[in-house]
């Protein structure tokens, strides 16, 4: 794993070097991570191959948590710790979200 610094255009402490850049879809649903690769955009795999990630975050004990396929795969056998569509929810205090005794999750104030 490489360490990006990120600056401003113009910024760059040394403007010829040729760094690389990753950029983040984080979707409702899926997300992605994409780098330019030889002139084209390409989606970065998975250590299975897949692109799309779900939008899932389940939290474990000891403050172990599982994202993606393995958290979707999970919800159903527990849905209060297992987060889908956080992006609905960004942004916002707790009290921010009015129904949120609707959602099912477990919220920790």
């Amino acid at each position: 794993m490489a360490l990006l610094q990120i600056s401003e255009p113009g910024q760059s402490p040394d403007p010829h070097q040729r760094r690389i850049a990753v950029g983040i879809d984080l979707g409702t649903t899926n997300s992605l991570v994409a780098a330019v690769r030889h002139g084209l955009a390409e989606c970065l795999p998975d250590a299975q191959g897949r692109a799309l990630l779900p939008s899932a975050v389940r939290y474990l004990d000891a403050g172990r948590r599982q994202i993606g396929h393995e958290a979707l795969a999970a919800q159903a056998d527990d849905p209060q710790d297992t987060i889908v569509s956080v992006k609905r929810l960004m942004g916002r205090a707790l009290a921010d979200v009015p129904e949120r005794g609707r959602l099912g999750y477990r919220f920790i104030d």
